[in-house]
């Protein structure tokens, strides 16, 4: 497997390939030695190109572009400079400069990338030389704009492991020991007709009837009703999810949902069922006016509306565009606190982790909660995953995690389609933000301020972050389970976790200490929150950094010493209790006993 040096952790996915059939084109390429394509990808044009790098002098080269990547390798150094870009990481294509443009290497392309950096590629001014490549890059990179396939639904992999099996509802919810007295499990959704952007298995209060589900349906946006997501073992506190309620500028109200509500806080006895809602208060005032808002006072006595203050999808893109300015291509070092101030995306981070924190906090004070923002896909699954990760040390296992962004992102539909903008070349469009990005961000916070509660490594989030856009797996593709069902994803692609889990030791942080009961409550405060260095500015040679710390590195060596002396171990346990049966020694110890004594906690 070729490496690309530009990509870290080599997760510009080369993977576990075999070169797919050529085409008739491909036969007239040169051999592309460096990198195996993955099953089912395929050449399309090579073109000598010199690729304008921000970090050293312009570097000449041929670029190649297959249905999946965008590779250049330069020709001119011995020093290597590889790029290895998915196409579904580009989220526009630019010409730049004109016939008649002056000035050295003024003519070309402008690639602005998803993942935090921009390309910039020269060619000669004679003979419309761009058209082509611009053409095939623009078709590549959008599939959806120009009537065709995104590649996942190409792709010819294969892995021991079928991803899709990770998350099965059913096993998930009776882990969590439901259904039980309390909750019960509906099928009401189970041809999508009550709401047709959540999964067909819900969970729900045990005395509220389907007929009253189909009423306090009509009064939540999208009929996104309250359900469970999560449900405490020892005090019986839940978390659930929903949109707002209808109530408009009138200030409507719905029995159906008022006595819903008061289900939910009786399940367990809380005496005020706390309402988290994630949005600013002015904000959930405003959608009054397009015939949302909020649980009122008079309405809901038994309940108690919280505002988050954390802001909407159009503040985060804008956020994360004036980060991306101060770290691409140059770290502007002189004035980079205060730069970093003015992008106000550790404040974003700050807030969303401070709502999860509280609703953690009060489900493990023993409150049942429901979360909501305006239509329950975005703030919303960023809190609840969040409070399910600081609650539950199972979300906190490899396994785990994988389940919970299955069960609380995908399958309760988060808008990866529109968010993400996957083969779509309506880069400007207002639908897309990074919510998800921003969610996987908490977690890496997580991390870092609790280094041993994690299975996990940073390694698996940047490889989720980059599969988010590649479109080489089916799991992140689409709005909902709806949409995905109608396209067959399980059937036609492959899942991420297919290929994570076919090497699972990549992804292990070697700190990990299993603590089942403990919640983690981290610390939401500027001063403990900071930039997410390894990724945001991965791509810039200057800024130091090691994609492993010495510390880290040494402990696995010593893991590995350890494992060695084990087997060993077991190899002597084996001869001895051979030798113990042969020679049939009266009371003789067995190899239990022996195991018992030998063994050595490191």
């Amino acid at each position: 497997m070729a490496s690309a040096p530009i990509a870290p952790y080599n997760s510009s996915p080369l993977g576990n390939s075999s070169s797919p059939n050529a085409s008739r084109e491909s036969l007239k390429m040169e051999p592309l030695a460096d990198v195996a394509m993955l099953p089912g990808e395929e050449r399309v044009i090579d073109k000598d190109i010199i690729y304008i790098c921000p970090f050293n002098a312009a570097v000449k080269g041929k670029v190649f572009i297959t249905n999946y990547r965008l590779y250049f390798k330069n020709t001119d150094s011995e020093t290597p400079v590889t790029l290895d870009v998915p196409l579904g990481v580009i989220s526009r294509v630019e010409k730049m400069g004109g016939a008649s443009s002056r000035g050295e290497n003024s003519y070309g392309l402008e690639i602005t990338c998803k993942d935090m950096r921009n390309l910039r590629f020269a060619l000669k001014q004679e003979g419309h030389s761009r058209r082509d490549i611009f053409e095939i890059i623009f078709k590549y990179a959008f599939p959806l704009s120009h009537g065709m396939q995104l590649f996942a639904f190409l792709s010819q992999e294969k892995y021991e492991e079928n991803g899709w099996n990770v998350y099965e509802a059913m096993e998930e919810y009776r882990r969590q020991v439901l259904p039980n007295s309390e909750w019960r499990v509906t099928f009401i959704n189970k041809n999508y007709e009550l709401c047709d952007t959540y999964p067909t298995i819900l969970v729900v209060p045990y005395k509220a009837t389907d007929e009253d589900l189909r009423r306090v349906a009509a009064f939540r946006s999208r009929c996104r009703i309250p359900v469970l997501s999560w449900f405490h073992k020892e005090n019986h506190a839940v978390i659930m999810r929903c949109s707002q309620p209808l109530v408009g500028m009138s200030g409507k109200r719905n029995k159906d949902d008022e006595r819903y509500l008061d289900l939910i806080r009786e399940a367990n006895g809380t005496t005020k069922l706390t309402i988290y809602d994630a949005r600013p208060n002015v904000n959930a005032v405003a959608n009054k006016a397009t015939g949302g808002g909020y649980e009122g006072d008079d309405a809901y006595q038994n309940a108690e509306l919280v505002f988050l203050d954390i802001h909407n999808i159009h503040v985060m893109r804008e956020s994360l565009k004036k980060l991306k300015d101060i770290v691409y291509p140059n770290v502007e070092e002189s004035h980079w606190l205060s730069s970093l101030e003015s992008t106000h995306w550790l404040e974003h981070i700050k807030l969303v982790l401070s709502g999860a924190i509280q609703v953690a906090d009060k489900v493990s004070s023993g409150s049942s909660v429901v979360v909501h923002c305006s239509d329950g896909w975005d703030r919303t699954a960023q809190l609840t995953s969040l409070a399910m990760l600081m609650l539950d040390s199972y979300y906190r296992t490899l396994r785990g995690f994988q389940v919970l962004l299955e069960k609380e992102w995908i399958s309760f539909g988060h808008k990866f389609a529109s968010r993400i903008g996957h083969g779509d070349k309506n880069h400007a469009d207002q639908d897309r933000s990074p919510i998800f990005l921003q969610f996987i961000d908490c977690v890496w916070q997580m991390t870092k301020q609790f280094p041993t509660a994690f299975e996990f490594n940073e390694r698996l989030l940047v490889v989720i972050l980059d599969h988010l856009y590649s479109c080489r797996f089916g799991t992140f593709l689409y709005n909902c389970e709806s949409a995905r069902e109608s396209n067959n994803v399980r059937g036609k692609t492959v899942s991420l976790w297919s290929f994570v889990n076919s090497d699972t030791s990549l992804y292990i942080n070697p700190f990990f200490t299993p603590e089942s009961s403990r919640v983690l409550y981290p610390v939401a405060s500027m001063r403990h929150l900071e930039l997410w260095v390894t990724y945001y500015i991965r791509w810039n040679p200057r800024i130091l950094h090691q994609q492993q710390s010495p510390v880290e590195q040494r402990y696995k060596e010593l893991l590995a010493v350890r494992d060695q002396y084990l087997k060993k171990l077991e190899e002597l346990q084996l001869s001895d209790s051979t030798h113990l049966t042969n020679s049939s020694t009266p009371n003789a110890a067995t190899p239990n006993q022996h195991i018992t004594h030998l063994q050595t906690p490191f």
